[in-house]
């Protein structure tokens, strides 16, 4: 284990056998003085707290808050202040919120859950010259970017992995069904799935069903799932999240359907799953593809995993994940960048992190800036009394 593991393991444990957090000290194991405290420095999240995405962005804040708490509240080494702005539903309200952290002399901004509103964003963080280490949203059409880098994935391939495994496994003879709402990322993973299955197999032959565009709490797709059922497929790929997603698993459950379901990961992820603890039938053997499971047997996962459910009494998620490594990355690129560091040395510094020993298991930026990684198969199953994302096998390294 590296000198950083064990000095965060042993903040974990200690963490885990008091009643708060880590907080800092004087001197460290040896009994020495400890290094002088360098300056402080400002960290802008971007997230949604109301709407659609709001369980996304409460992940993303607890994400990369946990970090701090287990890091003494520093990234670098420097006391760390966290900024939190509202998302909003739409891109200028993202942009207003960016505009209004660089007012206040961020040194990095991190976050963002939307697609919409990280395109919207891109040339306000370019021109302002201050790195967004984003960790959710990440549409295909966001390309050539100097500031801009992202520890989730890209959203098609998701898509890709799933497609390359069904490719495989979907019988000859059989249909799938393609259901979602229409929307950029929904596009973005339906490419994906259709580059590795194939655009012209028979097997997904059949017209995709794009849902109707209600709000989440509002969605009603009883007829959109009829229709695509009146094709009797065998299997049904679909993209939905948060709320969206419980209401599609129900209505389509509700609709008699009890074929094989294949999705991203998003559709049983997190408060999702836990809204089947009633009707768990409804959720059983789900299959979904996705970079993290909180299963994952490596050491980082299990000092994160067993952090955020000491923390928030439930599993954490791969927003949550992808948050936590945003603020790992910083935590390096700041050291890296030295005693005073500059928005633009430490984008520069993002280029050298190299390997991020991550709880989803180590991957490194690429060239576009977003993440080499493993893909892995889950599937919903009971884990005891509660229903569980568990951990079936790898589908592919991507990025």
């Amino acid at each position: 284990m590296s000198q950083m593991n064990r000095r965060r393991a042993l903040q974990l444990l200690s963490a885990l056998g008091t009643t708060g957090l880590v907080g800092g000290c004087g001197t460290d194991d040896s009994g020495a003085e400890s290094a002088p405290t360098l300056s402080p420095i400002k960290i802008g999240l971007v997230a949604p707290q109301t709407g659609d995405l709001k369980l996304i962005g409460i992940e993303i804040i607890n994400g990369f808050q946990l970090f701090l708490d287990l890091n003494q509240a520093q990234l670098g080494g420097h006391p760390t202040e966290l900024l939190t702005a509202e998302e909003g539903a739409d891109a200028e309200q993202g942009k207003a919120a960016v505009e209004g952290l660089l007012k206040q002399g961020v040194l990095a901004l991190t976050g963002v859950a939307s697609s919409a509103v990280m395109l919207g964003i891109r040339d306000t963080v370019e021109q302002a010259r201050v790195p967004l280490v984003g960790s959710n949203a990440s549409p295909t059409s966001l390309q050539s970017v100097v500031y801009i880098w992202r520890t989730s994935y890209v959203l098609d391939e998701a898509g890709r992995a799933l497609g390359r495994y069904l490719k495989a496994r979907l019988p000859a003879s059989e249909r799938l069904a393609i259901i979602m709402p229409k929307g950029l990322a929904s596009e973005d993973v339906l490419r994906g799935f259709r580059q590795e299955f194939g655009e012209s197999d028979p097997r997904i032959k059949d017209p995709v069903t794009w849902t109707t565009g209600a709000a989440a709490d509002k969605a009603n797709y009883a007829a959109d799932i009829d229709a695509a059922l009146d094709r009797r497929p065998a299997a049904v790929f679909c993209f939905f999240t948060g709320d969206a997603a419980v209401k599609f698993i129900k209505q389509l459950r509700d609709a008699g359907f009890r074929g094989k379901v294949y999705a991203p990961g998003f559709l049983t992820e997190g408060k999702v799953l836990e809204s089947f603890q009633n009707t768990p039938d409804d959720a059983l053997k789900i299959q979904t593809a996705l970079n993290y499971s909180a299963d994952i047997n490596n050491a980082a996962n299990r000092l994160f995993a067993s952090a955020y459910r000491k923390k928030h009494g439930s599993s954490p998620t791969t927003y949550a994940m992808a948050s936590y490594d945003a603020a790992q990355v910083l935590d390096q690129a700041i050291r890296i960048a030295g005693d005073a560091p500059t928005p633009q040395q430490v984008n520069l510094a993002l280029g050298k992190v190299g390997q991020i020993d991550s709880p989803r298991g180590v991957w490194q930026f690429n060239q576009p800036r977003t993440p080499q990684q493993k893909w892995y198969l889950r599937e919903v199953q009971m884990d005891g009394q509660v229903l569980s994302n568990v951990l079936i096998t790898e589908l592919a390294t991507l990025g």
